[in-house]
């Protein structure tokens, strides 16, 4: 019985136990009343619904206090400060826009209460306050996906149009950054008021209508989107030839809005994040839709809005957090009641926001992961507006793989895009009025004139632009008037001209106020100078065939080998009692026509191997004077264009040219520069010497050659320049595509079928220009003869030494006597510097000449001692 009343006492009698629920309160400050705000107000609701249904198990529930800020950035103030202040609320959800958001933040920080913002995308907020969270995508993580559309299509020029807001200004430094890392420019931004009138947009309109560029990316408000669509469309500027890109913001709301705005929007371009198809975003789809959708008509989508999706994703990750922190701690200060606008400092607040940043799960929009308190950057989808349909065409994805300080990206498009005009061509990006093309008018060098214009017609027919010449006077009368470098000058003014075509040269210097296309013609700068023949009746033209270092070499093996030749056959000459004149007769003609004396083996073996040698050279010498005495041989008068600078010489150039500058750079002197305006006048002048060369670009070079045939040459070097070249002004939109026509036209034989034909010049041959015989060509040869030589000489010097065995002692007396002989004169003059009389030199010279040592021993003491007696020691 007792232990029946006591089991009726513990478990009927008393209530069970059950943990308690800890609340965290959470304000959420939206605009009820605008899309985004009624969505993502759905979608928070249905995300609270969903979590503490799927976790019943949990000590902690978010509650949440929603307050419409009626799009007020006071309202919003205001409800934030209430919240904070008399709802002691945990973290705060919102506001909506940036600008609201910029101004409660501060009230966060100030409360340590976490303020977390699903739709505010400015990137400006991420070090502002420690205690903001984006729990959305950066407006600067989607600027790298419109410039890789600026990029695939080549645009070179693009216009921004954008809302003059906080949220409208933050996107724009990381927006122009990324379209100029593409290798394309800003060229015009316009800013249109959060509240811009119909009469405004309409007049910005116009006023970029008149510009050249025909690419806009647009970043705006959906409400100030719509009115601007609108009236671009009743502007005629939603036509084909032009290009819209929108931001994310104004993709996703493309749903959103009406069916007249739609219409208005046919072509355009979006892009927006990645959102993976789940059973949980159809899910969504029908319950937070279907829930706006009856608060709103006009809605008209059948898939969330990623703002809706954010929302949702952002409670889950809130009460997940919340459930780490778990039990609150009692807020440590309190608002002090004496000051209106105090607020208390929460003690949760920072708990909360630790836990909500190291928050991680796979969410409805990817993944969730704070990364610097904002939602980690994700691919982006790139979506074209056909009919009602927003239609994917590729996919923007960031490579993760690298660091972010080298990050790369990858852009892919997987359809066609169609354009506004209902065509899919993409747009070239520019369109300019009928053009003004300066042409230079000038009294010579006209024989490129037309194939300058005969080029420029196929490219503008090429690009279907509209264009009419205009004359540039380079002579007024006799006198110049202007020049090429004024002309492309003028084009840069665009106050004549809108182009020029001509002679014109790419150039350092026009390059600072001008654009080019690419060159159409070959480039270069080159000189010319009179031709002269060689005169075949000179009086040294036999020295020609050989070297001079070969006909040197020749002499001297021809009398070294006489010498040998002489000293081997001493013995048989001397034999024959031949007086000494017969000896010195025989080294002229024996080398050639040895005789029939000669009984020596050595001696025939050196002739033998000399004459085979000499045999050669004749032969050789021969063919070689013959070809010069038939052949006319050309001669430049002046080598190269150092020559003429080392010279001083007297140059021309092409009137009104760069050429003049570019001498000067070459070190010519100013004065010594001519300049011409004809041919004939050239010719003239070359004839009569006034200038020794010629210098002008490599065509008008090669044109002249052509038409004077074995008059002139090019001398050495030709220097590298860009060839010819369409100038237009600084950021001119068409050059790109005016350059790849070029190109085209190039490789397939169009341009090069428009140069002119130049006649063949039947002038001399200088294929294969006659040289001199050198040393190289027999230095073997040489050899060979020099070594047998040089042996048969020793060998007879040893056989010598055989015979004669007195030979070397004669050689040892000699050199004995020449050693007293220059010892002694060392001591005369040293002991004598002005004693000298002829009775004793001559006493002294028969001593050496009866080569007698011990007489000249003798004569040397007695000299001593005479100086000793007449000078003294």
């Amino acid at each position: 019985m007792c232990f029946l009343l006591l089991y009726l006492f513990l478990f009927v009698i008393l209530p069970p136990c059950t943990a308690q629920t800890v609340d965290f309160h959470v304000g959420v400050i939206l605009d009820m009343h605008s899309p985004v705000g009624r969505i993502g107000n759905s979608c928070l609701s249905t995300a609270h619904s969903d979590f503490y249904s799927h976790h019943k198990d949990y000590n902690t529930r978010l509650v949440l206090h929603p307050i419409d800020s009626n799009a007020s950035l006071t309202d919003a103030a205001i409800a934030a400060f209430g919240l904070l202040r008399d709802g002691r609320v945990d973290a705060i959800i919102g506001p909506q826009t940036s600008s609201q958001a910029n101004f409660v933040m501060d009230l966060g920080e100030r409360a340590h209460v976490p303020i977390i913002s699903f739709s505010a995308t400015t990137p400006s907020f991420l070090h502002q306050t420690r205690y903001f969270v984006q729990t959305a995508q950066n407006d600067a993580n989607q600027v790298q996906a419109i410039a890789s559309i600026i990029k695939e299509y080549r645009w070179r020029q693009v216009v921004i149009i954008y809302e003059d807001s906080k949220f409208g200004n933050g996107i724009i430094p990381y927006l122009s950054n990324a379209i100029q890392d593409v290798k394309s420019r800003v060229s015009h931004k316009s800013v249109l008021p959060k509240s811009a009138s119909d009469d405004f947009i309409r007049e910005e309109l116009r006023k970029m209508k008149k510009m050249e560029t025909r690419v806009f990316v647009v970043h705006t408000s959906p409400s100030l989107g719509a009115k601007l669509f609108l009236k671009v469309r009743e502007l005629e500027m939603m036509s084909e030839g032009y290009a819209w890109i929108v931001t994310s913001g104004l993709t996703d709301l493309f749903k959103l809005v009406g069916s007249d705005v739609v219409e208005a929007m046919q072509g355009v371009v979006g892009v927006r994040p990645v959102i993976p198809i789940s059973k949980g975003v159809q899910s969504l789809s029908a319950r937070c839709i279907r829930t706006s959708h009856e608060a709103d008509q006009d809605i008209r989508a059948t898939e969330p809005s990623m703002f809706g999706v954010w929302a949702y994703d952002t409670l889950w990750a809130l009460a997940k957090a919340a459930e780490v922190v778990g039990n609150k701690t009692e807020n440590g200060g309190s608002a002090d009641s004496t000051k209106p606008f105090s607020l208390g400092v929460s003690e949760t607040g920072p708990k909360l926001l630790k836990a909500l940043l190291e928050t991680r799960f796979t969410g409805l929009a990817g993944e969730f992961n704070l990364v610097n308190r904002q939602l980690m950057q994700t691919s982006y989808e790139i979506v074209n507006v056909i009919e009602s349909i927003e239609r994917p065409v590729g996919t923007w994805k960031q490579n993760r793989n690298v660091t972010s300080s080298n990050s790369t990206a990858v852009v892919s498009f997987r359809s066609t895009i169609l354009w506004p005009g209902d065509t899919f061509i993409p747009p070239r990006g520019w369109e300019v009025k009928e053009l003004r093309i300066g042409v230079p008018e000038k009294p010579g060098f006209n024989d490129f004139m037309q194939v300058h214009k005969d080029v420029f017609d196929k490219v503008m027919a090429a690009l279907n632009l509209q264009y009419k010449y205009v004359p540039y006077k380079m002579l007024n009368g006799a006198k110049p008037a202007g020049s090429y470098d004024d002309l492309v000058y003028q084009v840069s003014l665009q106050t004549d001209y809108d182009g020029a075509l001509g002679d014109i040269t790419i150039t350092a210097n026009r390059s600072n106020y001008a654009d080019f296309t690419m060159p159409y013609a070959e480039g270069g700068v080159a000189c010319m100078v009179p031709i002269k023949f060689e005169d075949i009746n000179d009086v040294l033209t036999f020295i020609e065939p050989l070297s001079r270092e070969l006909w040197l070499t020749t002499a001297l093996f021809y009398i070294a080998t006489a010498v040998v030749i002489w000293i081997i056959s001493k013995r048989i000459l001397h034999r024959a009692n031949e007086f000494p004149g017969q000896h010195a007769g025989m080294i002229g003609y024996i080398p050639f026509f040895p005789g029939e004396g000669v009984e020596s083996n050595l001696v025939c073996l050196v002739l033998v191997t000399w004459a085979f040698v000499a045999s050669l050279l004749n032969s050789t010498y021969t063919a070689s004077l013959s070809s010069r005495l038939t052949v006319a041989r050309l001669h430049p008068s002046v080598t190269n264009v150092t020559q003429l600078v080392k010279d001083g010489s007297y140059v021309g150039c092409q009137g009104g040219s760069f050429l003049v500058n570019y001498l000067k750079r070459l070190k010519f002197n100013e004065s010594k520069i001519k300049e011409y305006e004809s041919v004939d006048d050239i010719h003239s002048s070359l004839g009569d010497k006034s200038i020794s060369a010629y210098c002008d670009v490599l065509p008008h070079i090669k044109h002249i050659l052509s038409q004077s045939c074995g008059k002139y040459v090019i001398i050495d070097p030709i220097y590298r320049t860009d060839g010819f070249a369409f100038a237009f002004p600084k950021d001119f939109p068409a050059v790109s595509d005016i350059s790849k026509t070029i190109i085209q036209l190039t490789e397939d034989g169009t341009i090069q079928n428009l140069e002119p034909r130049e006649s063949e010049c039947p002038g001399p041959d200088k294929s294969s220009p006659l040289t001199r015989v050198s040393l190289r060509s027999f230095v073997v040869l040489f050899a060979i003869t020099g070594f047998v030589t040089l042996t048969c000489l020793v060998v007879s010097l040893l056989i010598r030494l055989h015979h004669h065995r007195s030979f070397p002692q004669r050689i040892s007396h000699f050199a004995a006597l020449t050693r007293a002989t220059i010892l002694a004169l060392w001591k005369f003059f040293k002991r004598i510097p002005d004693f000298v009389t002829t009775s004793r030199i001559l006493a002294l010279w028969n001593c050496f000449k009866r080569n007698d040592p011990s007489s000249l021993s003798r004569t040397t003491t007695s000299i001593d001692q005479i100086l000793q007696v007449e000078m003294g020691p």
